[in-house]
């Protein structure tokens, strides 16, 4: 099977030798994802939102939508911010449901970021109940 990138152009993706998303088939994981604009300072709400948005980019582009999503991991650096993240989780996936991990981490690479989230997908239909 063809094996296929997606970069978002981030100068860390050459750097460090990945790729913001990776297409194989049918399906598509989506690197560690997070807010690099810096719009969102001490947000973790709103750094989930940014980062969100910028996994949809990416899928997107590599012919999957959020309906796609199977698989999210949620990584964040203070515990109180648990309930705002799987809170913007809830407001995206409500009806989607993905399995899901949050996992409280003791840092990210920079010290200003709150929140990083990964996803898995995999295109087609899914499956009768």
């Amino acid at each position: 099977m063809a094996r296929r990138t997606i970069s978002s152009g981030n100068p860390w993706e050459e750097a460090y030798g990945y790729s913001r998303a990776t297409v194989v088939g049918d399906q598509c994981w989506v690197a560690g994802t997070a807010d690099p604009s810096g719009d969102h300072p001490g947000d973790a709400a709103g750094q989930a939102r940014a980062a969100l948005a910028i996994i949809a980019r990416a899928l997107g582009e590599a012919g999957f939508a959020l309906a796609d999503v199977v698989r999210t991991r949620m990584y964040v650096t203070d515990p109180a911010d648990t309930a705002a993240v799987a809170a913007v989780h809830g407001e995206i996936f409500k009806t989607i449901r993905p399995a899901a991990t949050l996992i409280v981490v003791a840092g990210l690479i920079d010290p200003s970021l709150r929140v990083e989230i990964e996803i898995d997908a995999i295109r087609g239909p899914a499956p009768d109940p």
